[in-house]
């Protein structure tokens, strides 16, 4: 009887404990996502997504240092953060900015955010990456007004600090202009907050609210998505502004602009610009390619006009709103001062 009552308890002992570790090793199973999150992440991606560069702590540190000096323009008036505020989401909310001599340019300063997620630069789409683009400012006459990069170069060299630290970060060729767009594009490249959106993107079905929810669905049923698409929502492709009428009539821009065709010289290439990113723009406006159009609104009801021949609905528009404030993300406060 006792060797009966010893199998019993060694039998619902094992019984126990296999049924404790079952449950201390079970997977949890993740949520599985809502057909709207699956929808969008076939036209967009998340930022968390991206394959991140590793970047030297030092480049990085020298980059920003060249962004914030306003050294970098002929009469010490300007730099990079000037035209592109980092305290204000990358821009000057500006329809175009002024330069080193005060002269206005022609065309809005876009955000530095996420540029580097761009395919290319400049509204004109000129430069092919947030290095080549760096430069062409500093030696723009209405911006930067430096007259050519051996000027800069030799103003440079005058300051010790940054001699010794081109001479140990770029230990073969030292302080080059080359050399010092590129460690201003390797800070620049670290540009890329993480948004409410992002984090639905990745599973987080309660990180849209319903109304967002019901906003990214309009974004989407409108045609939004043919060029605002991808981790930028946008920045990816060129396209004319005015597919179905001519764009001044309805921003009531004070000059055509050819966009660029007024760099290839193409008729073709009449009024093409860069599609612009999406990310942050509930507070990088004014909008468009000249600052034109100061309500966000409008401009909704304007490219849904002119790129989709659509009159679209007050309701609409507010929708669209709601979900595009879910792309607003703002850097570290470190990043934003020296």
């Amino acid at each position: 009887m006792k060797s009966i009552l010893s199998i019993l308890i060694i039998v619902v002992f094992i019984s126990c404990n296999s049924s404790s570790n079952e449950d201390t090793y079970a997977v949890k199973k993740v949520p599985e996502k809502s057909e709207l999150n699956k929808q969008a992440n076939t036209f967009f991606a998340s930022v968390t997504q991206i394959e991140k560069k590793d970047f030297n702590d030092g480049k990085v540190n020298l980059g920003k240092q060249l962004y914030f000096d306003k050294r970098l323009s002929k009469n010490n008036t300007i730099s990079c953060n000037s035209c592109h505020n980092l305290s204000t989401f990358g821009v000057d909310n500006l329809p175009t900015s002024p330069g080193d001599t005060k002269e206005f340019g022609t065309r809005n300063s876009p955000s530095v955010l996420y540029a580097h997620l761009h395919s290319s630069q400049f509204w004109d789409g000129r430069a092919k990456d947030v290095e080549e683009q760096a430069g062409m400012p500093i030696l723009n006459p209405v911006e930067h007004s430096i007259p050519d990069t051996l000027y800069l170069v030799e103003k440079l060299k005058k300051i010790d600090a940054y001699v010794n630290s081109f001479n140990q970060i770029y230990p073969e060729s030292g302080l080059t202009f080359e050399n010092l767009t590129n460690a201003i594009g390797a800070f620049e490249r670290q540009m890329t907050p993480v948004s409410q959106f992002d984090r639905y993107l990745d599973g987080d079905e309660n990180a849209l609210t319903a109304k967002q929810k019901e906003g990214l669905k309009a974004f989407i049923s409108n045609a939004c998505i043919t060029c605002h698409s991808g981790v930028a929502l946008g920045g990816g492709m060129m396209q004319k502004f005015g597919l179905f009428g001519d764009y001044w009539e309805y921003t009531k821009s004070k000059k055509i602009d050819k966009g660029l065709a007024e760099v290839t010289g193409k008729s073709s290439d009449e009024y093409i610009f860069k599609v612009p990113s999406l990310r942050n723009i509930t507070k990088t406006g004014p909008y468009f390619h000249d600052g034109s159009v100061e309500s966000l609104e409008e401009s909704i009801k304007i490219m849904a006009k002119l790129q989709s021949n659509k009159d679209i609905s007050d309701e609409e528009v507010e929708l669209i709103i709601s979900f595009l404030e879910s792309l607003e993300a703002d850097l570290d406060p470190e990043m934003k001062t020296l």
